[in-house]
């Protein structure tokens, strides 16, 4: 079967004509990390900046994201590309777009890694997307133009994202999700391998809660991964009152919103209380504090009391 569109060398001539470059291990702009990998690709197709010198971080996960995850991906891209961190991932839907777009907001440096050539844009909707990362970072690929994105190209690209960061960290990934496939890749390479803890009842979670069990490093604000990098020249956030820039909650539903307004760091609260500063009946204001344990925004404690947990927005 036939994996390369009709027209090769007049693909070719036409990214060339669009300011892309071809590297070989041998170019100065090839990235170091990279050479180091076993069987690191012969040659990469370049379109976009000159690809950065810097620490990079893959940040992954899945294309069927919550919007937890999509918030948690962008915040975590956000501040460590003002950290003066380079954001690598593979321009798929869901997560790895949110990485993308969170690095390109906060004005930082993103790497997208292709499973097809680059004059293929995969998934068509981030067209966009794409111009917005050639211009202000970097797209590459070790297929040549016209490869179409099959299916297994996608595990050879991770080996790419993994190959050019410091560490992969892995935002929300379901048991068999590809981002797992991008994590083995890195321990393999001797990188670090970090995750975003998730809800343990929520199966898009599962991959993610088992990288942790089995020894990766937990990440709950930038802070966490900036330690890991160990740079002195990159620039830590600003944080308020000396905490930790946390990763904002997801989007509450006015109960749940209101009774975590309620909570606090330090006293618990009983949910007669709680009722009476709500108002809200029993029936909701247990749905609202089921919502908050299964988020990780509060917990309960012996005799029926609830007490908020530090960490969140």
């Amino acid at each position: 079967m036939r994996t390369v569109l009709p027209g090769g060398q007049e693909r070719e001539r036409a990214l060339l004509e669009k300011g892309a470059r071809i590297l070989t291990g041998t170019d100065a702009e090839y990235p170091a990390l990279l050479r180091e990998i076993p069987r690191p690709p012969a040659r990469l197709w370049v379109r976009g900046l000159a690809l950065p010198a810097g620490p990079a971080v893959a940040i992954v996960g899945a294309r069927r994201a919550s919007r937890a995850g999509l918030a948690a991906a962008g915040h975590l891209a956000a501040g460590l590309a003002r950290a003066g961190v380079a954001i690598v991932s593979g321009f798929a839907r869901g997560i790895d777009a949110a990485g993308h777009r969170g690095a390109l907001e906060a004005g930082g440096t993103t790497i997208a890694v292709f499973g097809c050539g680059l004059d293929v844009c995969y998934p068509p909707e981030h067209a966009g997307l794409l111009s917005e990362i050639v211009a202000g970072g970097a797209v590459l690929s070790e297929f040549d133009p016209g490869e179409r994105p099959l299916p297994y190209y996608f595990p050879i690209r991770n080996r790419i994202i993994a190959g050019l960061s410091r560490l992969v960290l892995v935002v929300e990934a379901a048991e068999k999700s590809g981002s797992l496939i991008t994590a083995r890749y890195a321990a393999d390479f001797g990188r670090d391998v970090a995750a975003v803890p998730g809800p343990i009842l929520t199966e898009g979670c599962a991959g993610t809660n088992a990288l942790l069990k089995d020894g990766a490093i937990l990440v709950r604000d930038v802070e966490d991964v900036l330690d890991e990098l160990e740079e002195p020249a990159l620039i830590r956030p600003a944080t308020r009152t000396g905490l930790r820039a946390p990763i904002p909650p997801p989007d509450l539903d006015p109960d749940t919103a209101a009774v975590l307004a309620t909570l606090d760091l330090s006293e618990a609260r009983d949910s007669d209380a709680l009722l009476a500063v709500t108002g809200l009946t029993a029936a909701r204001l247990s749905s609202a504090l089921v919502r908050l344990e299964l988020e990780g925004l509060a917990t309960a404690l012996p005799g029926a009391l609830f007490l908020r947990l530090a960490g969140r927005s």
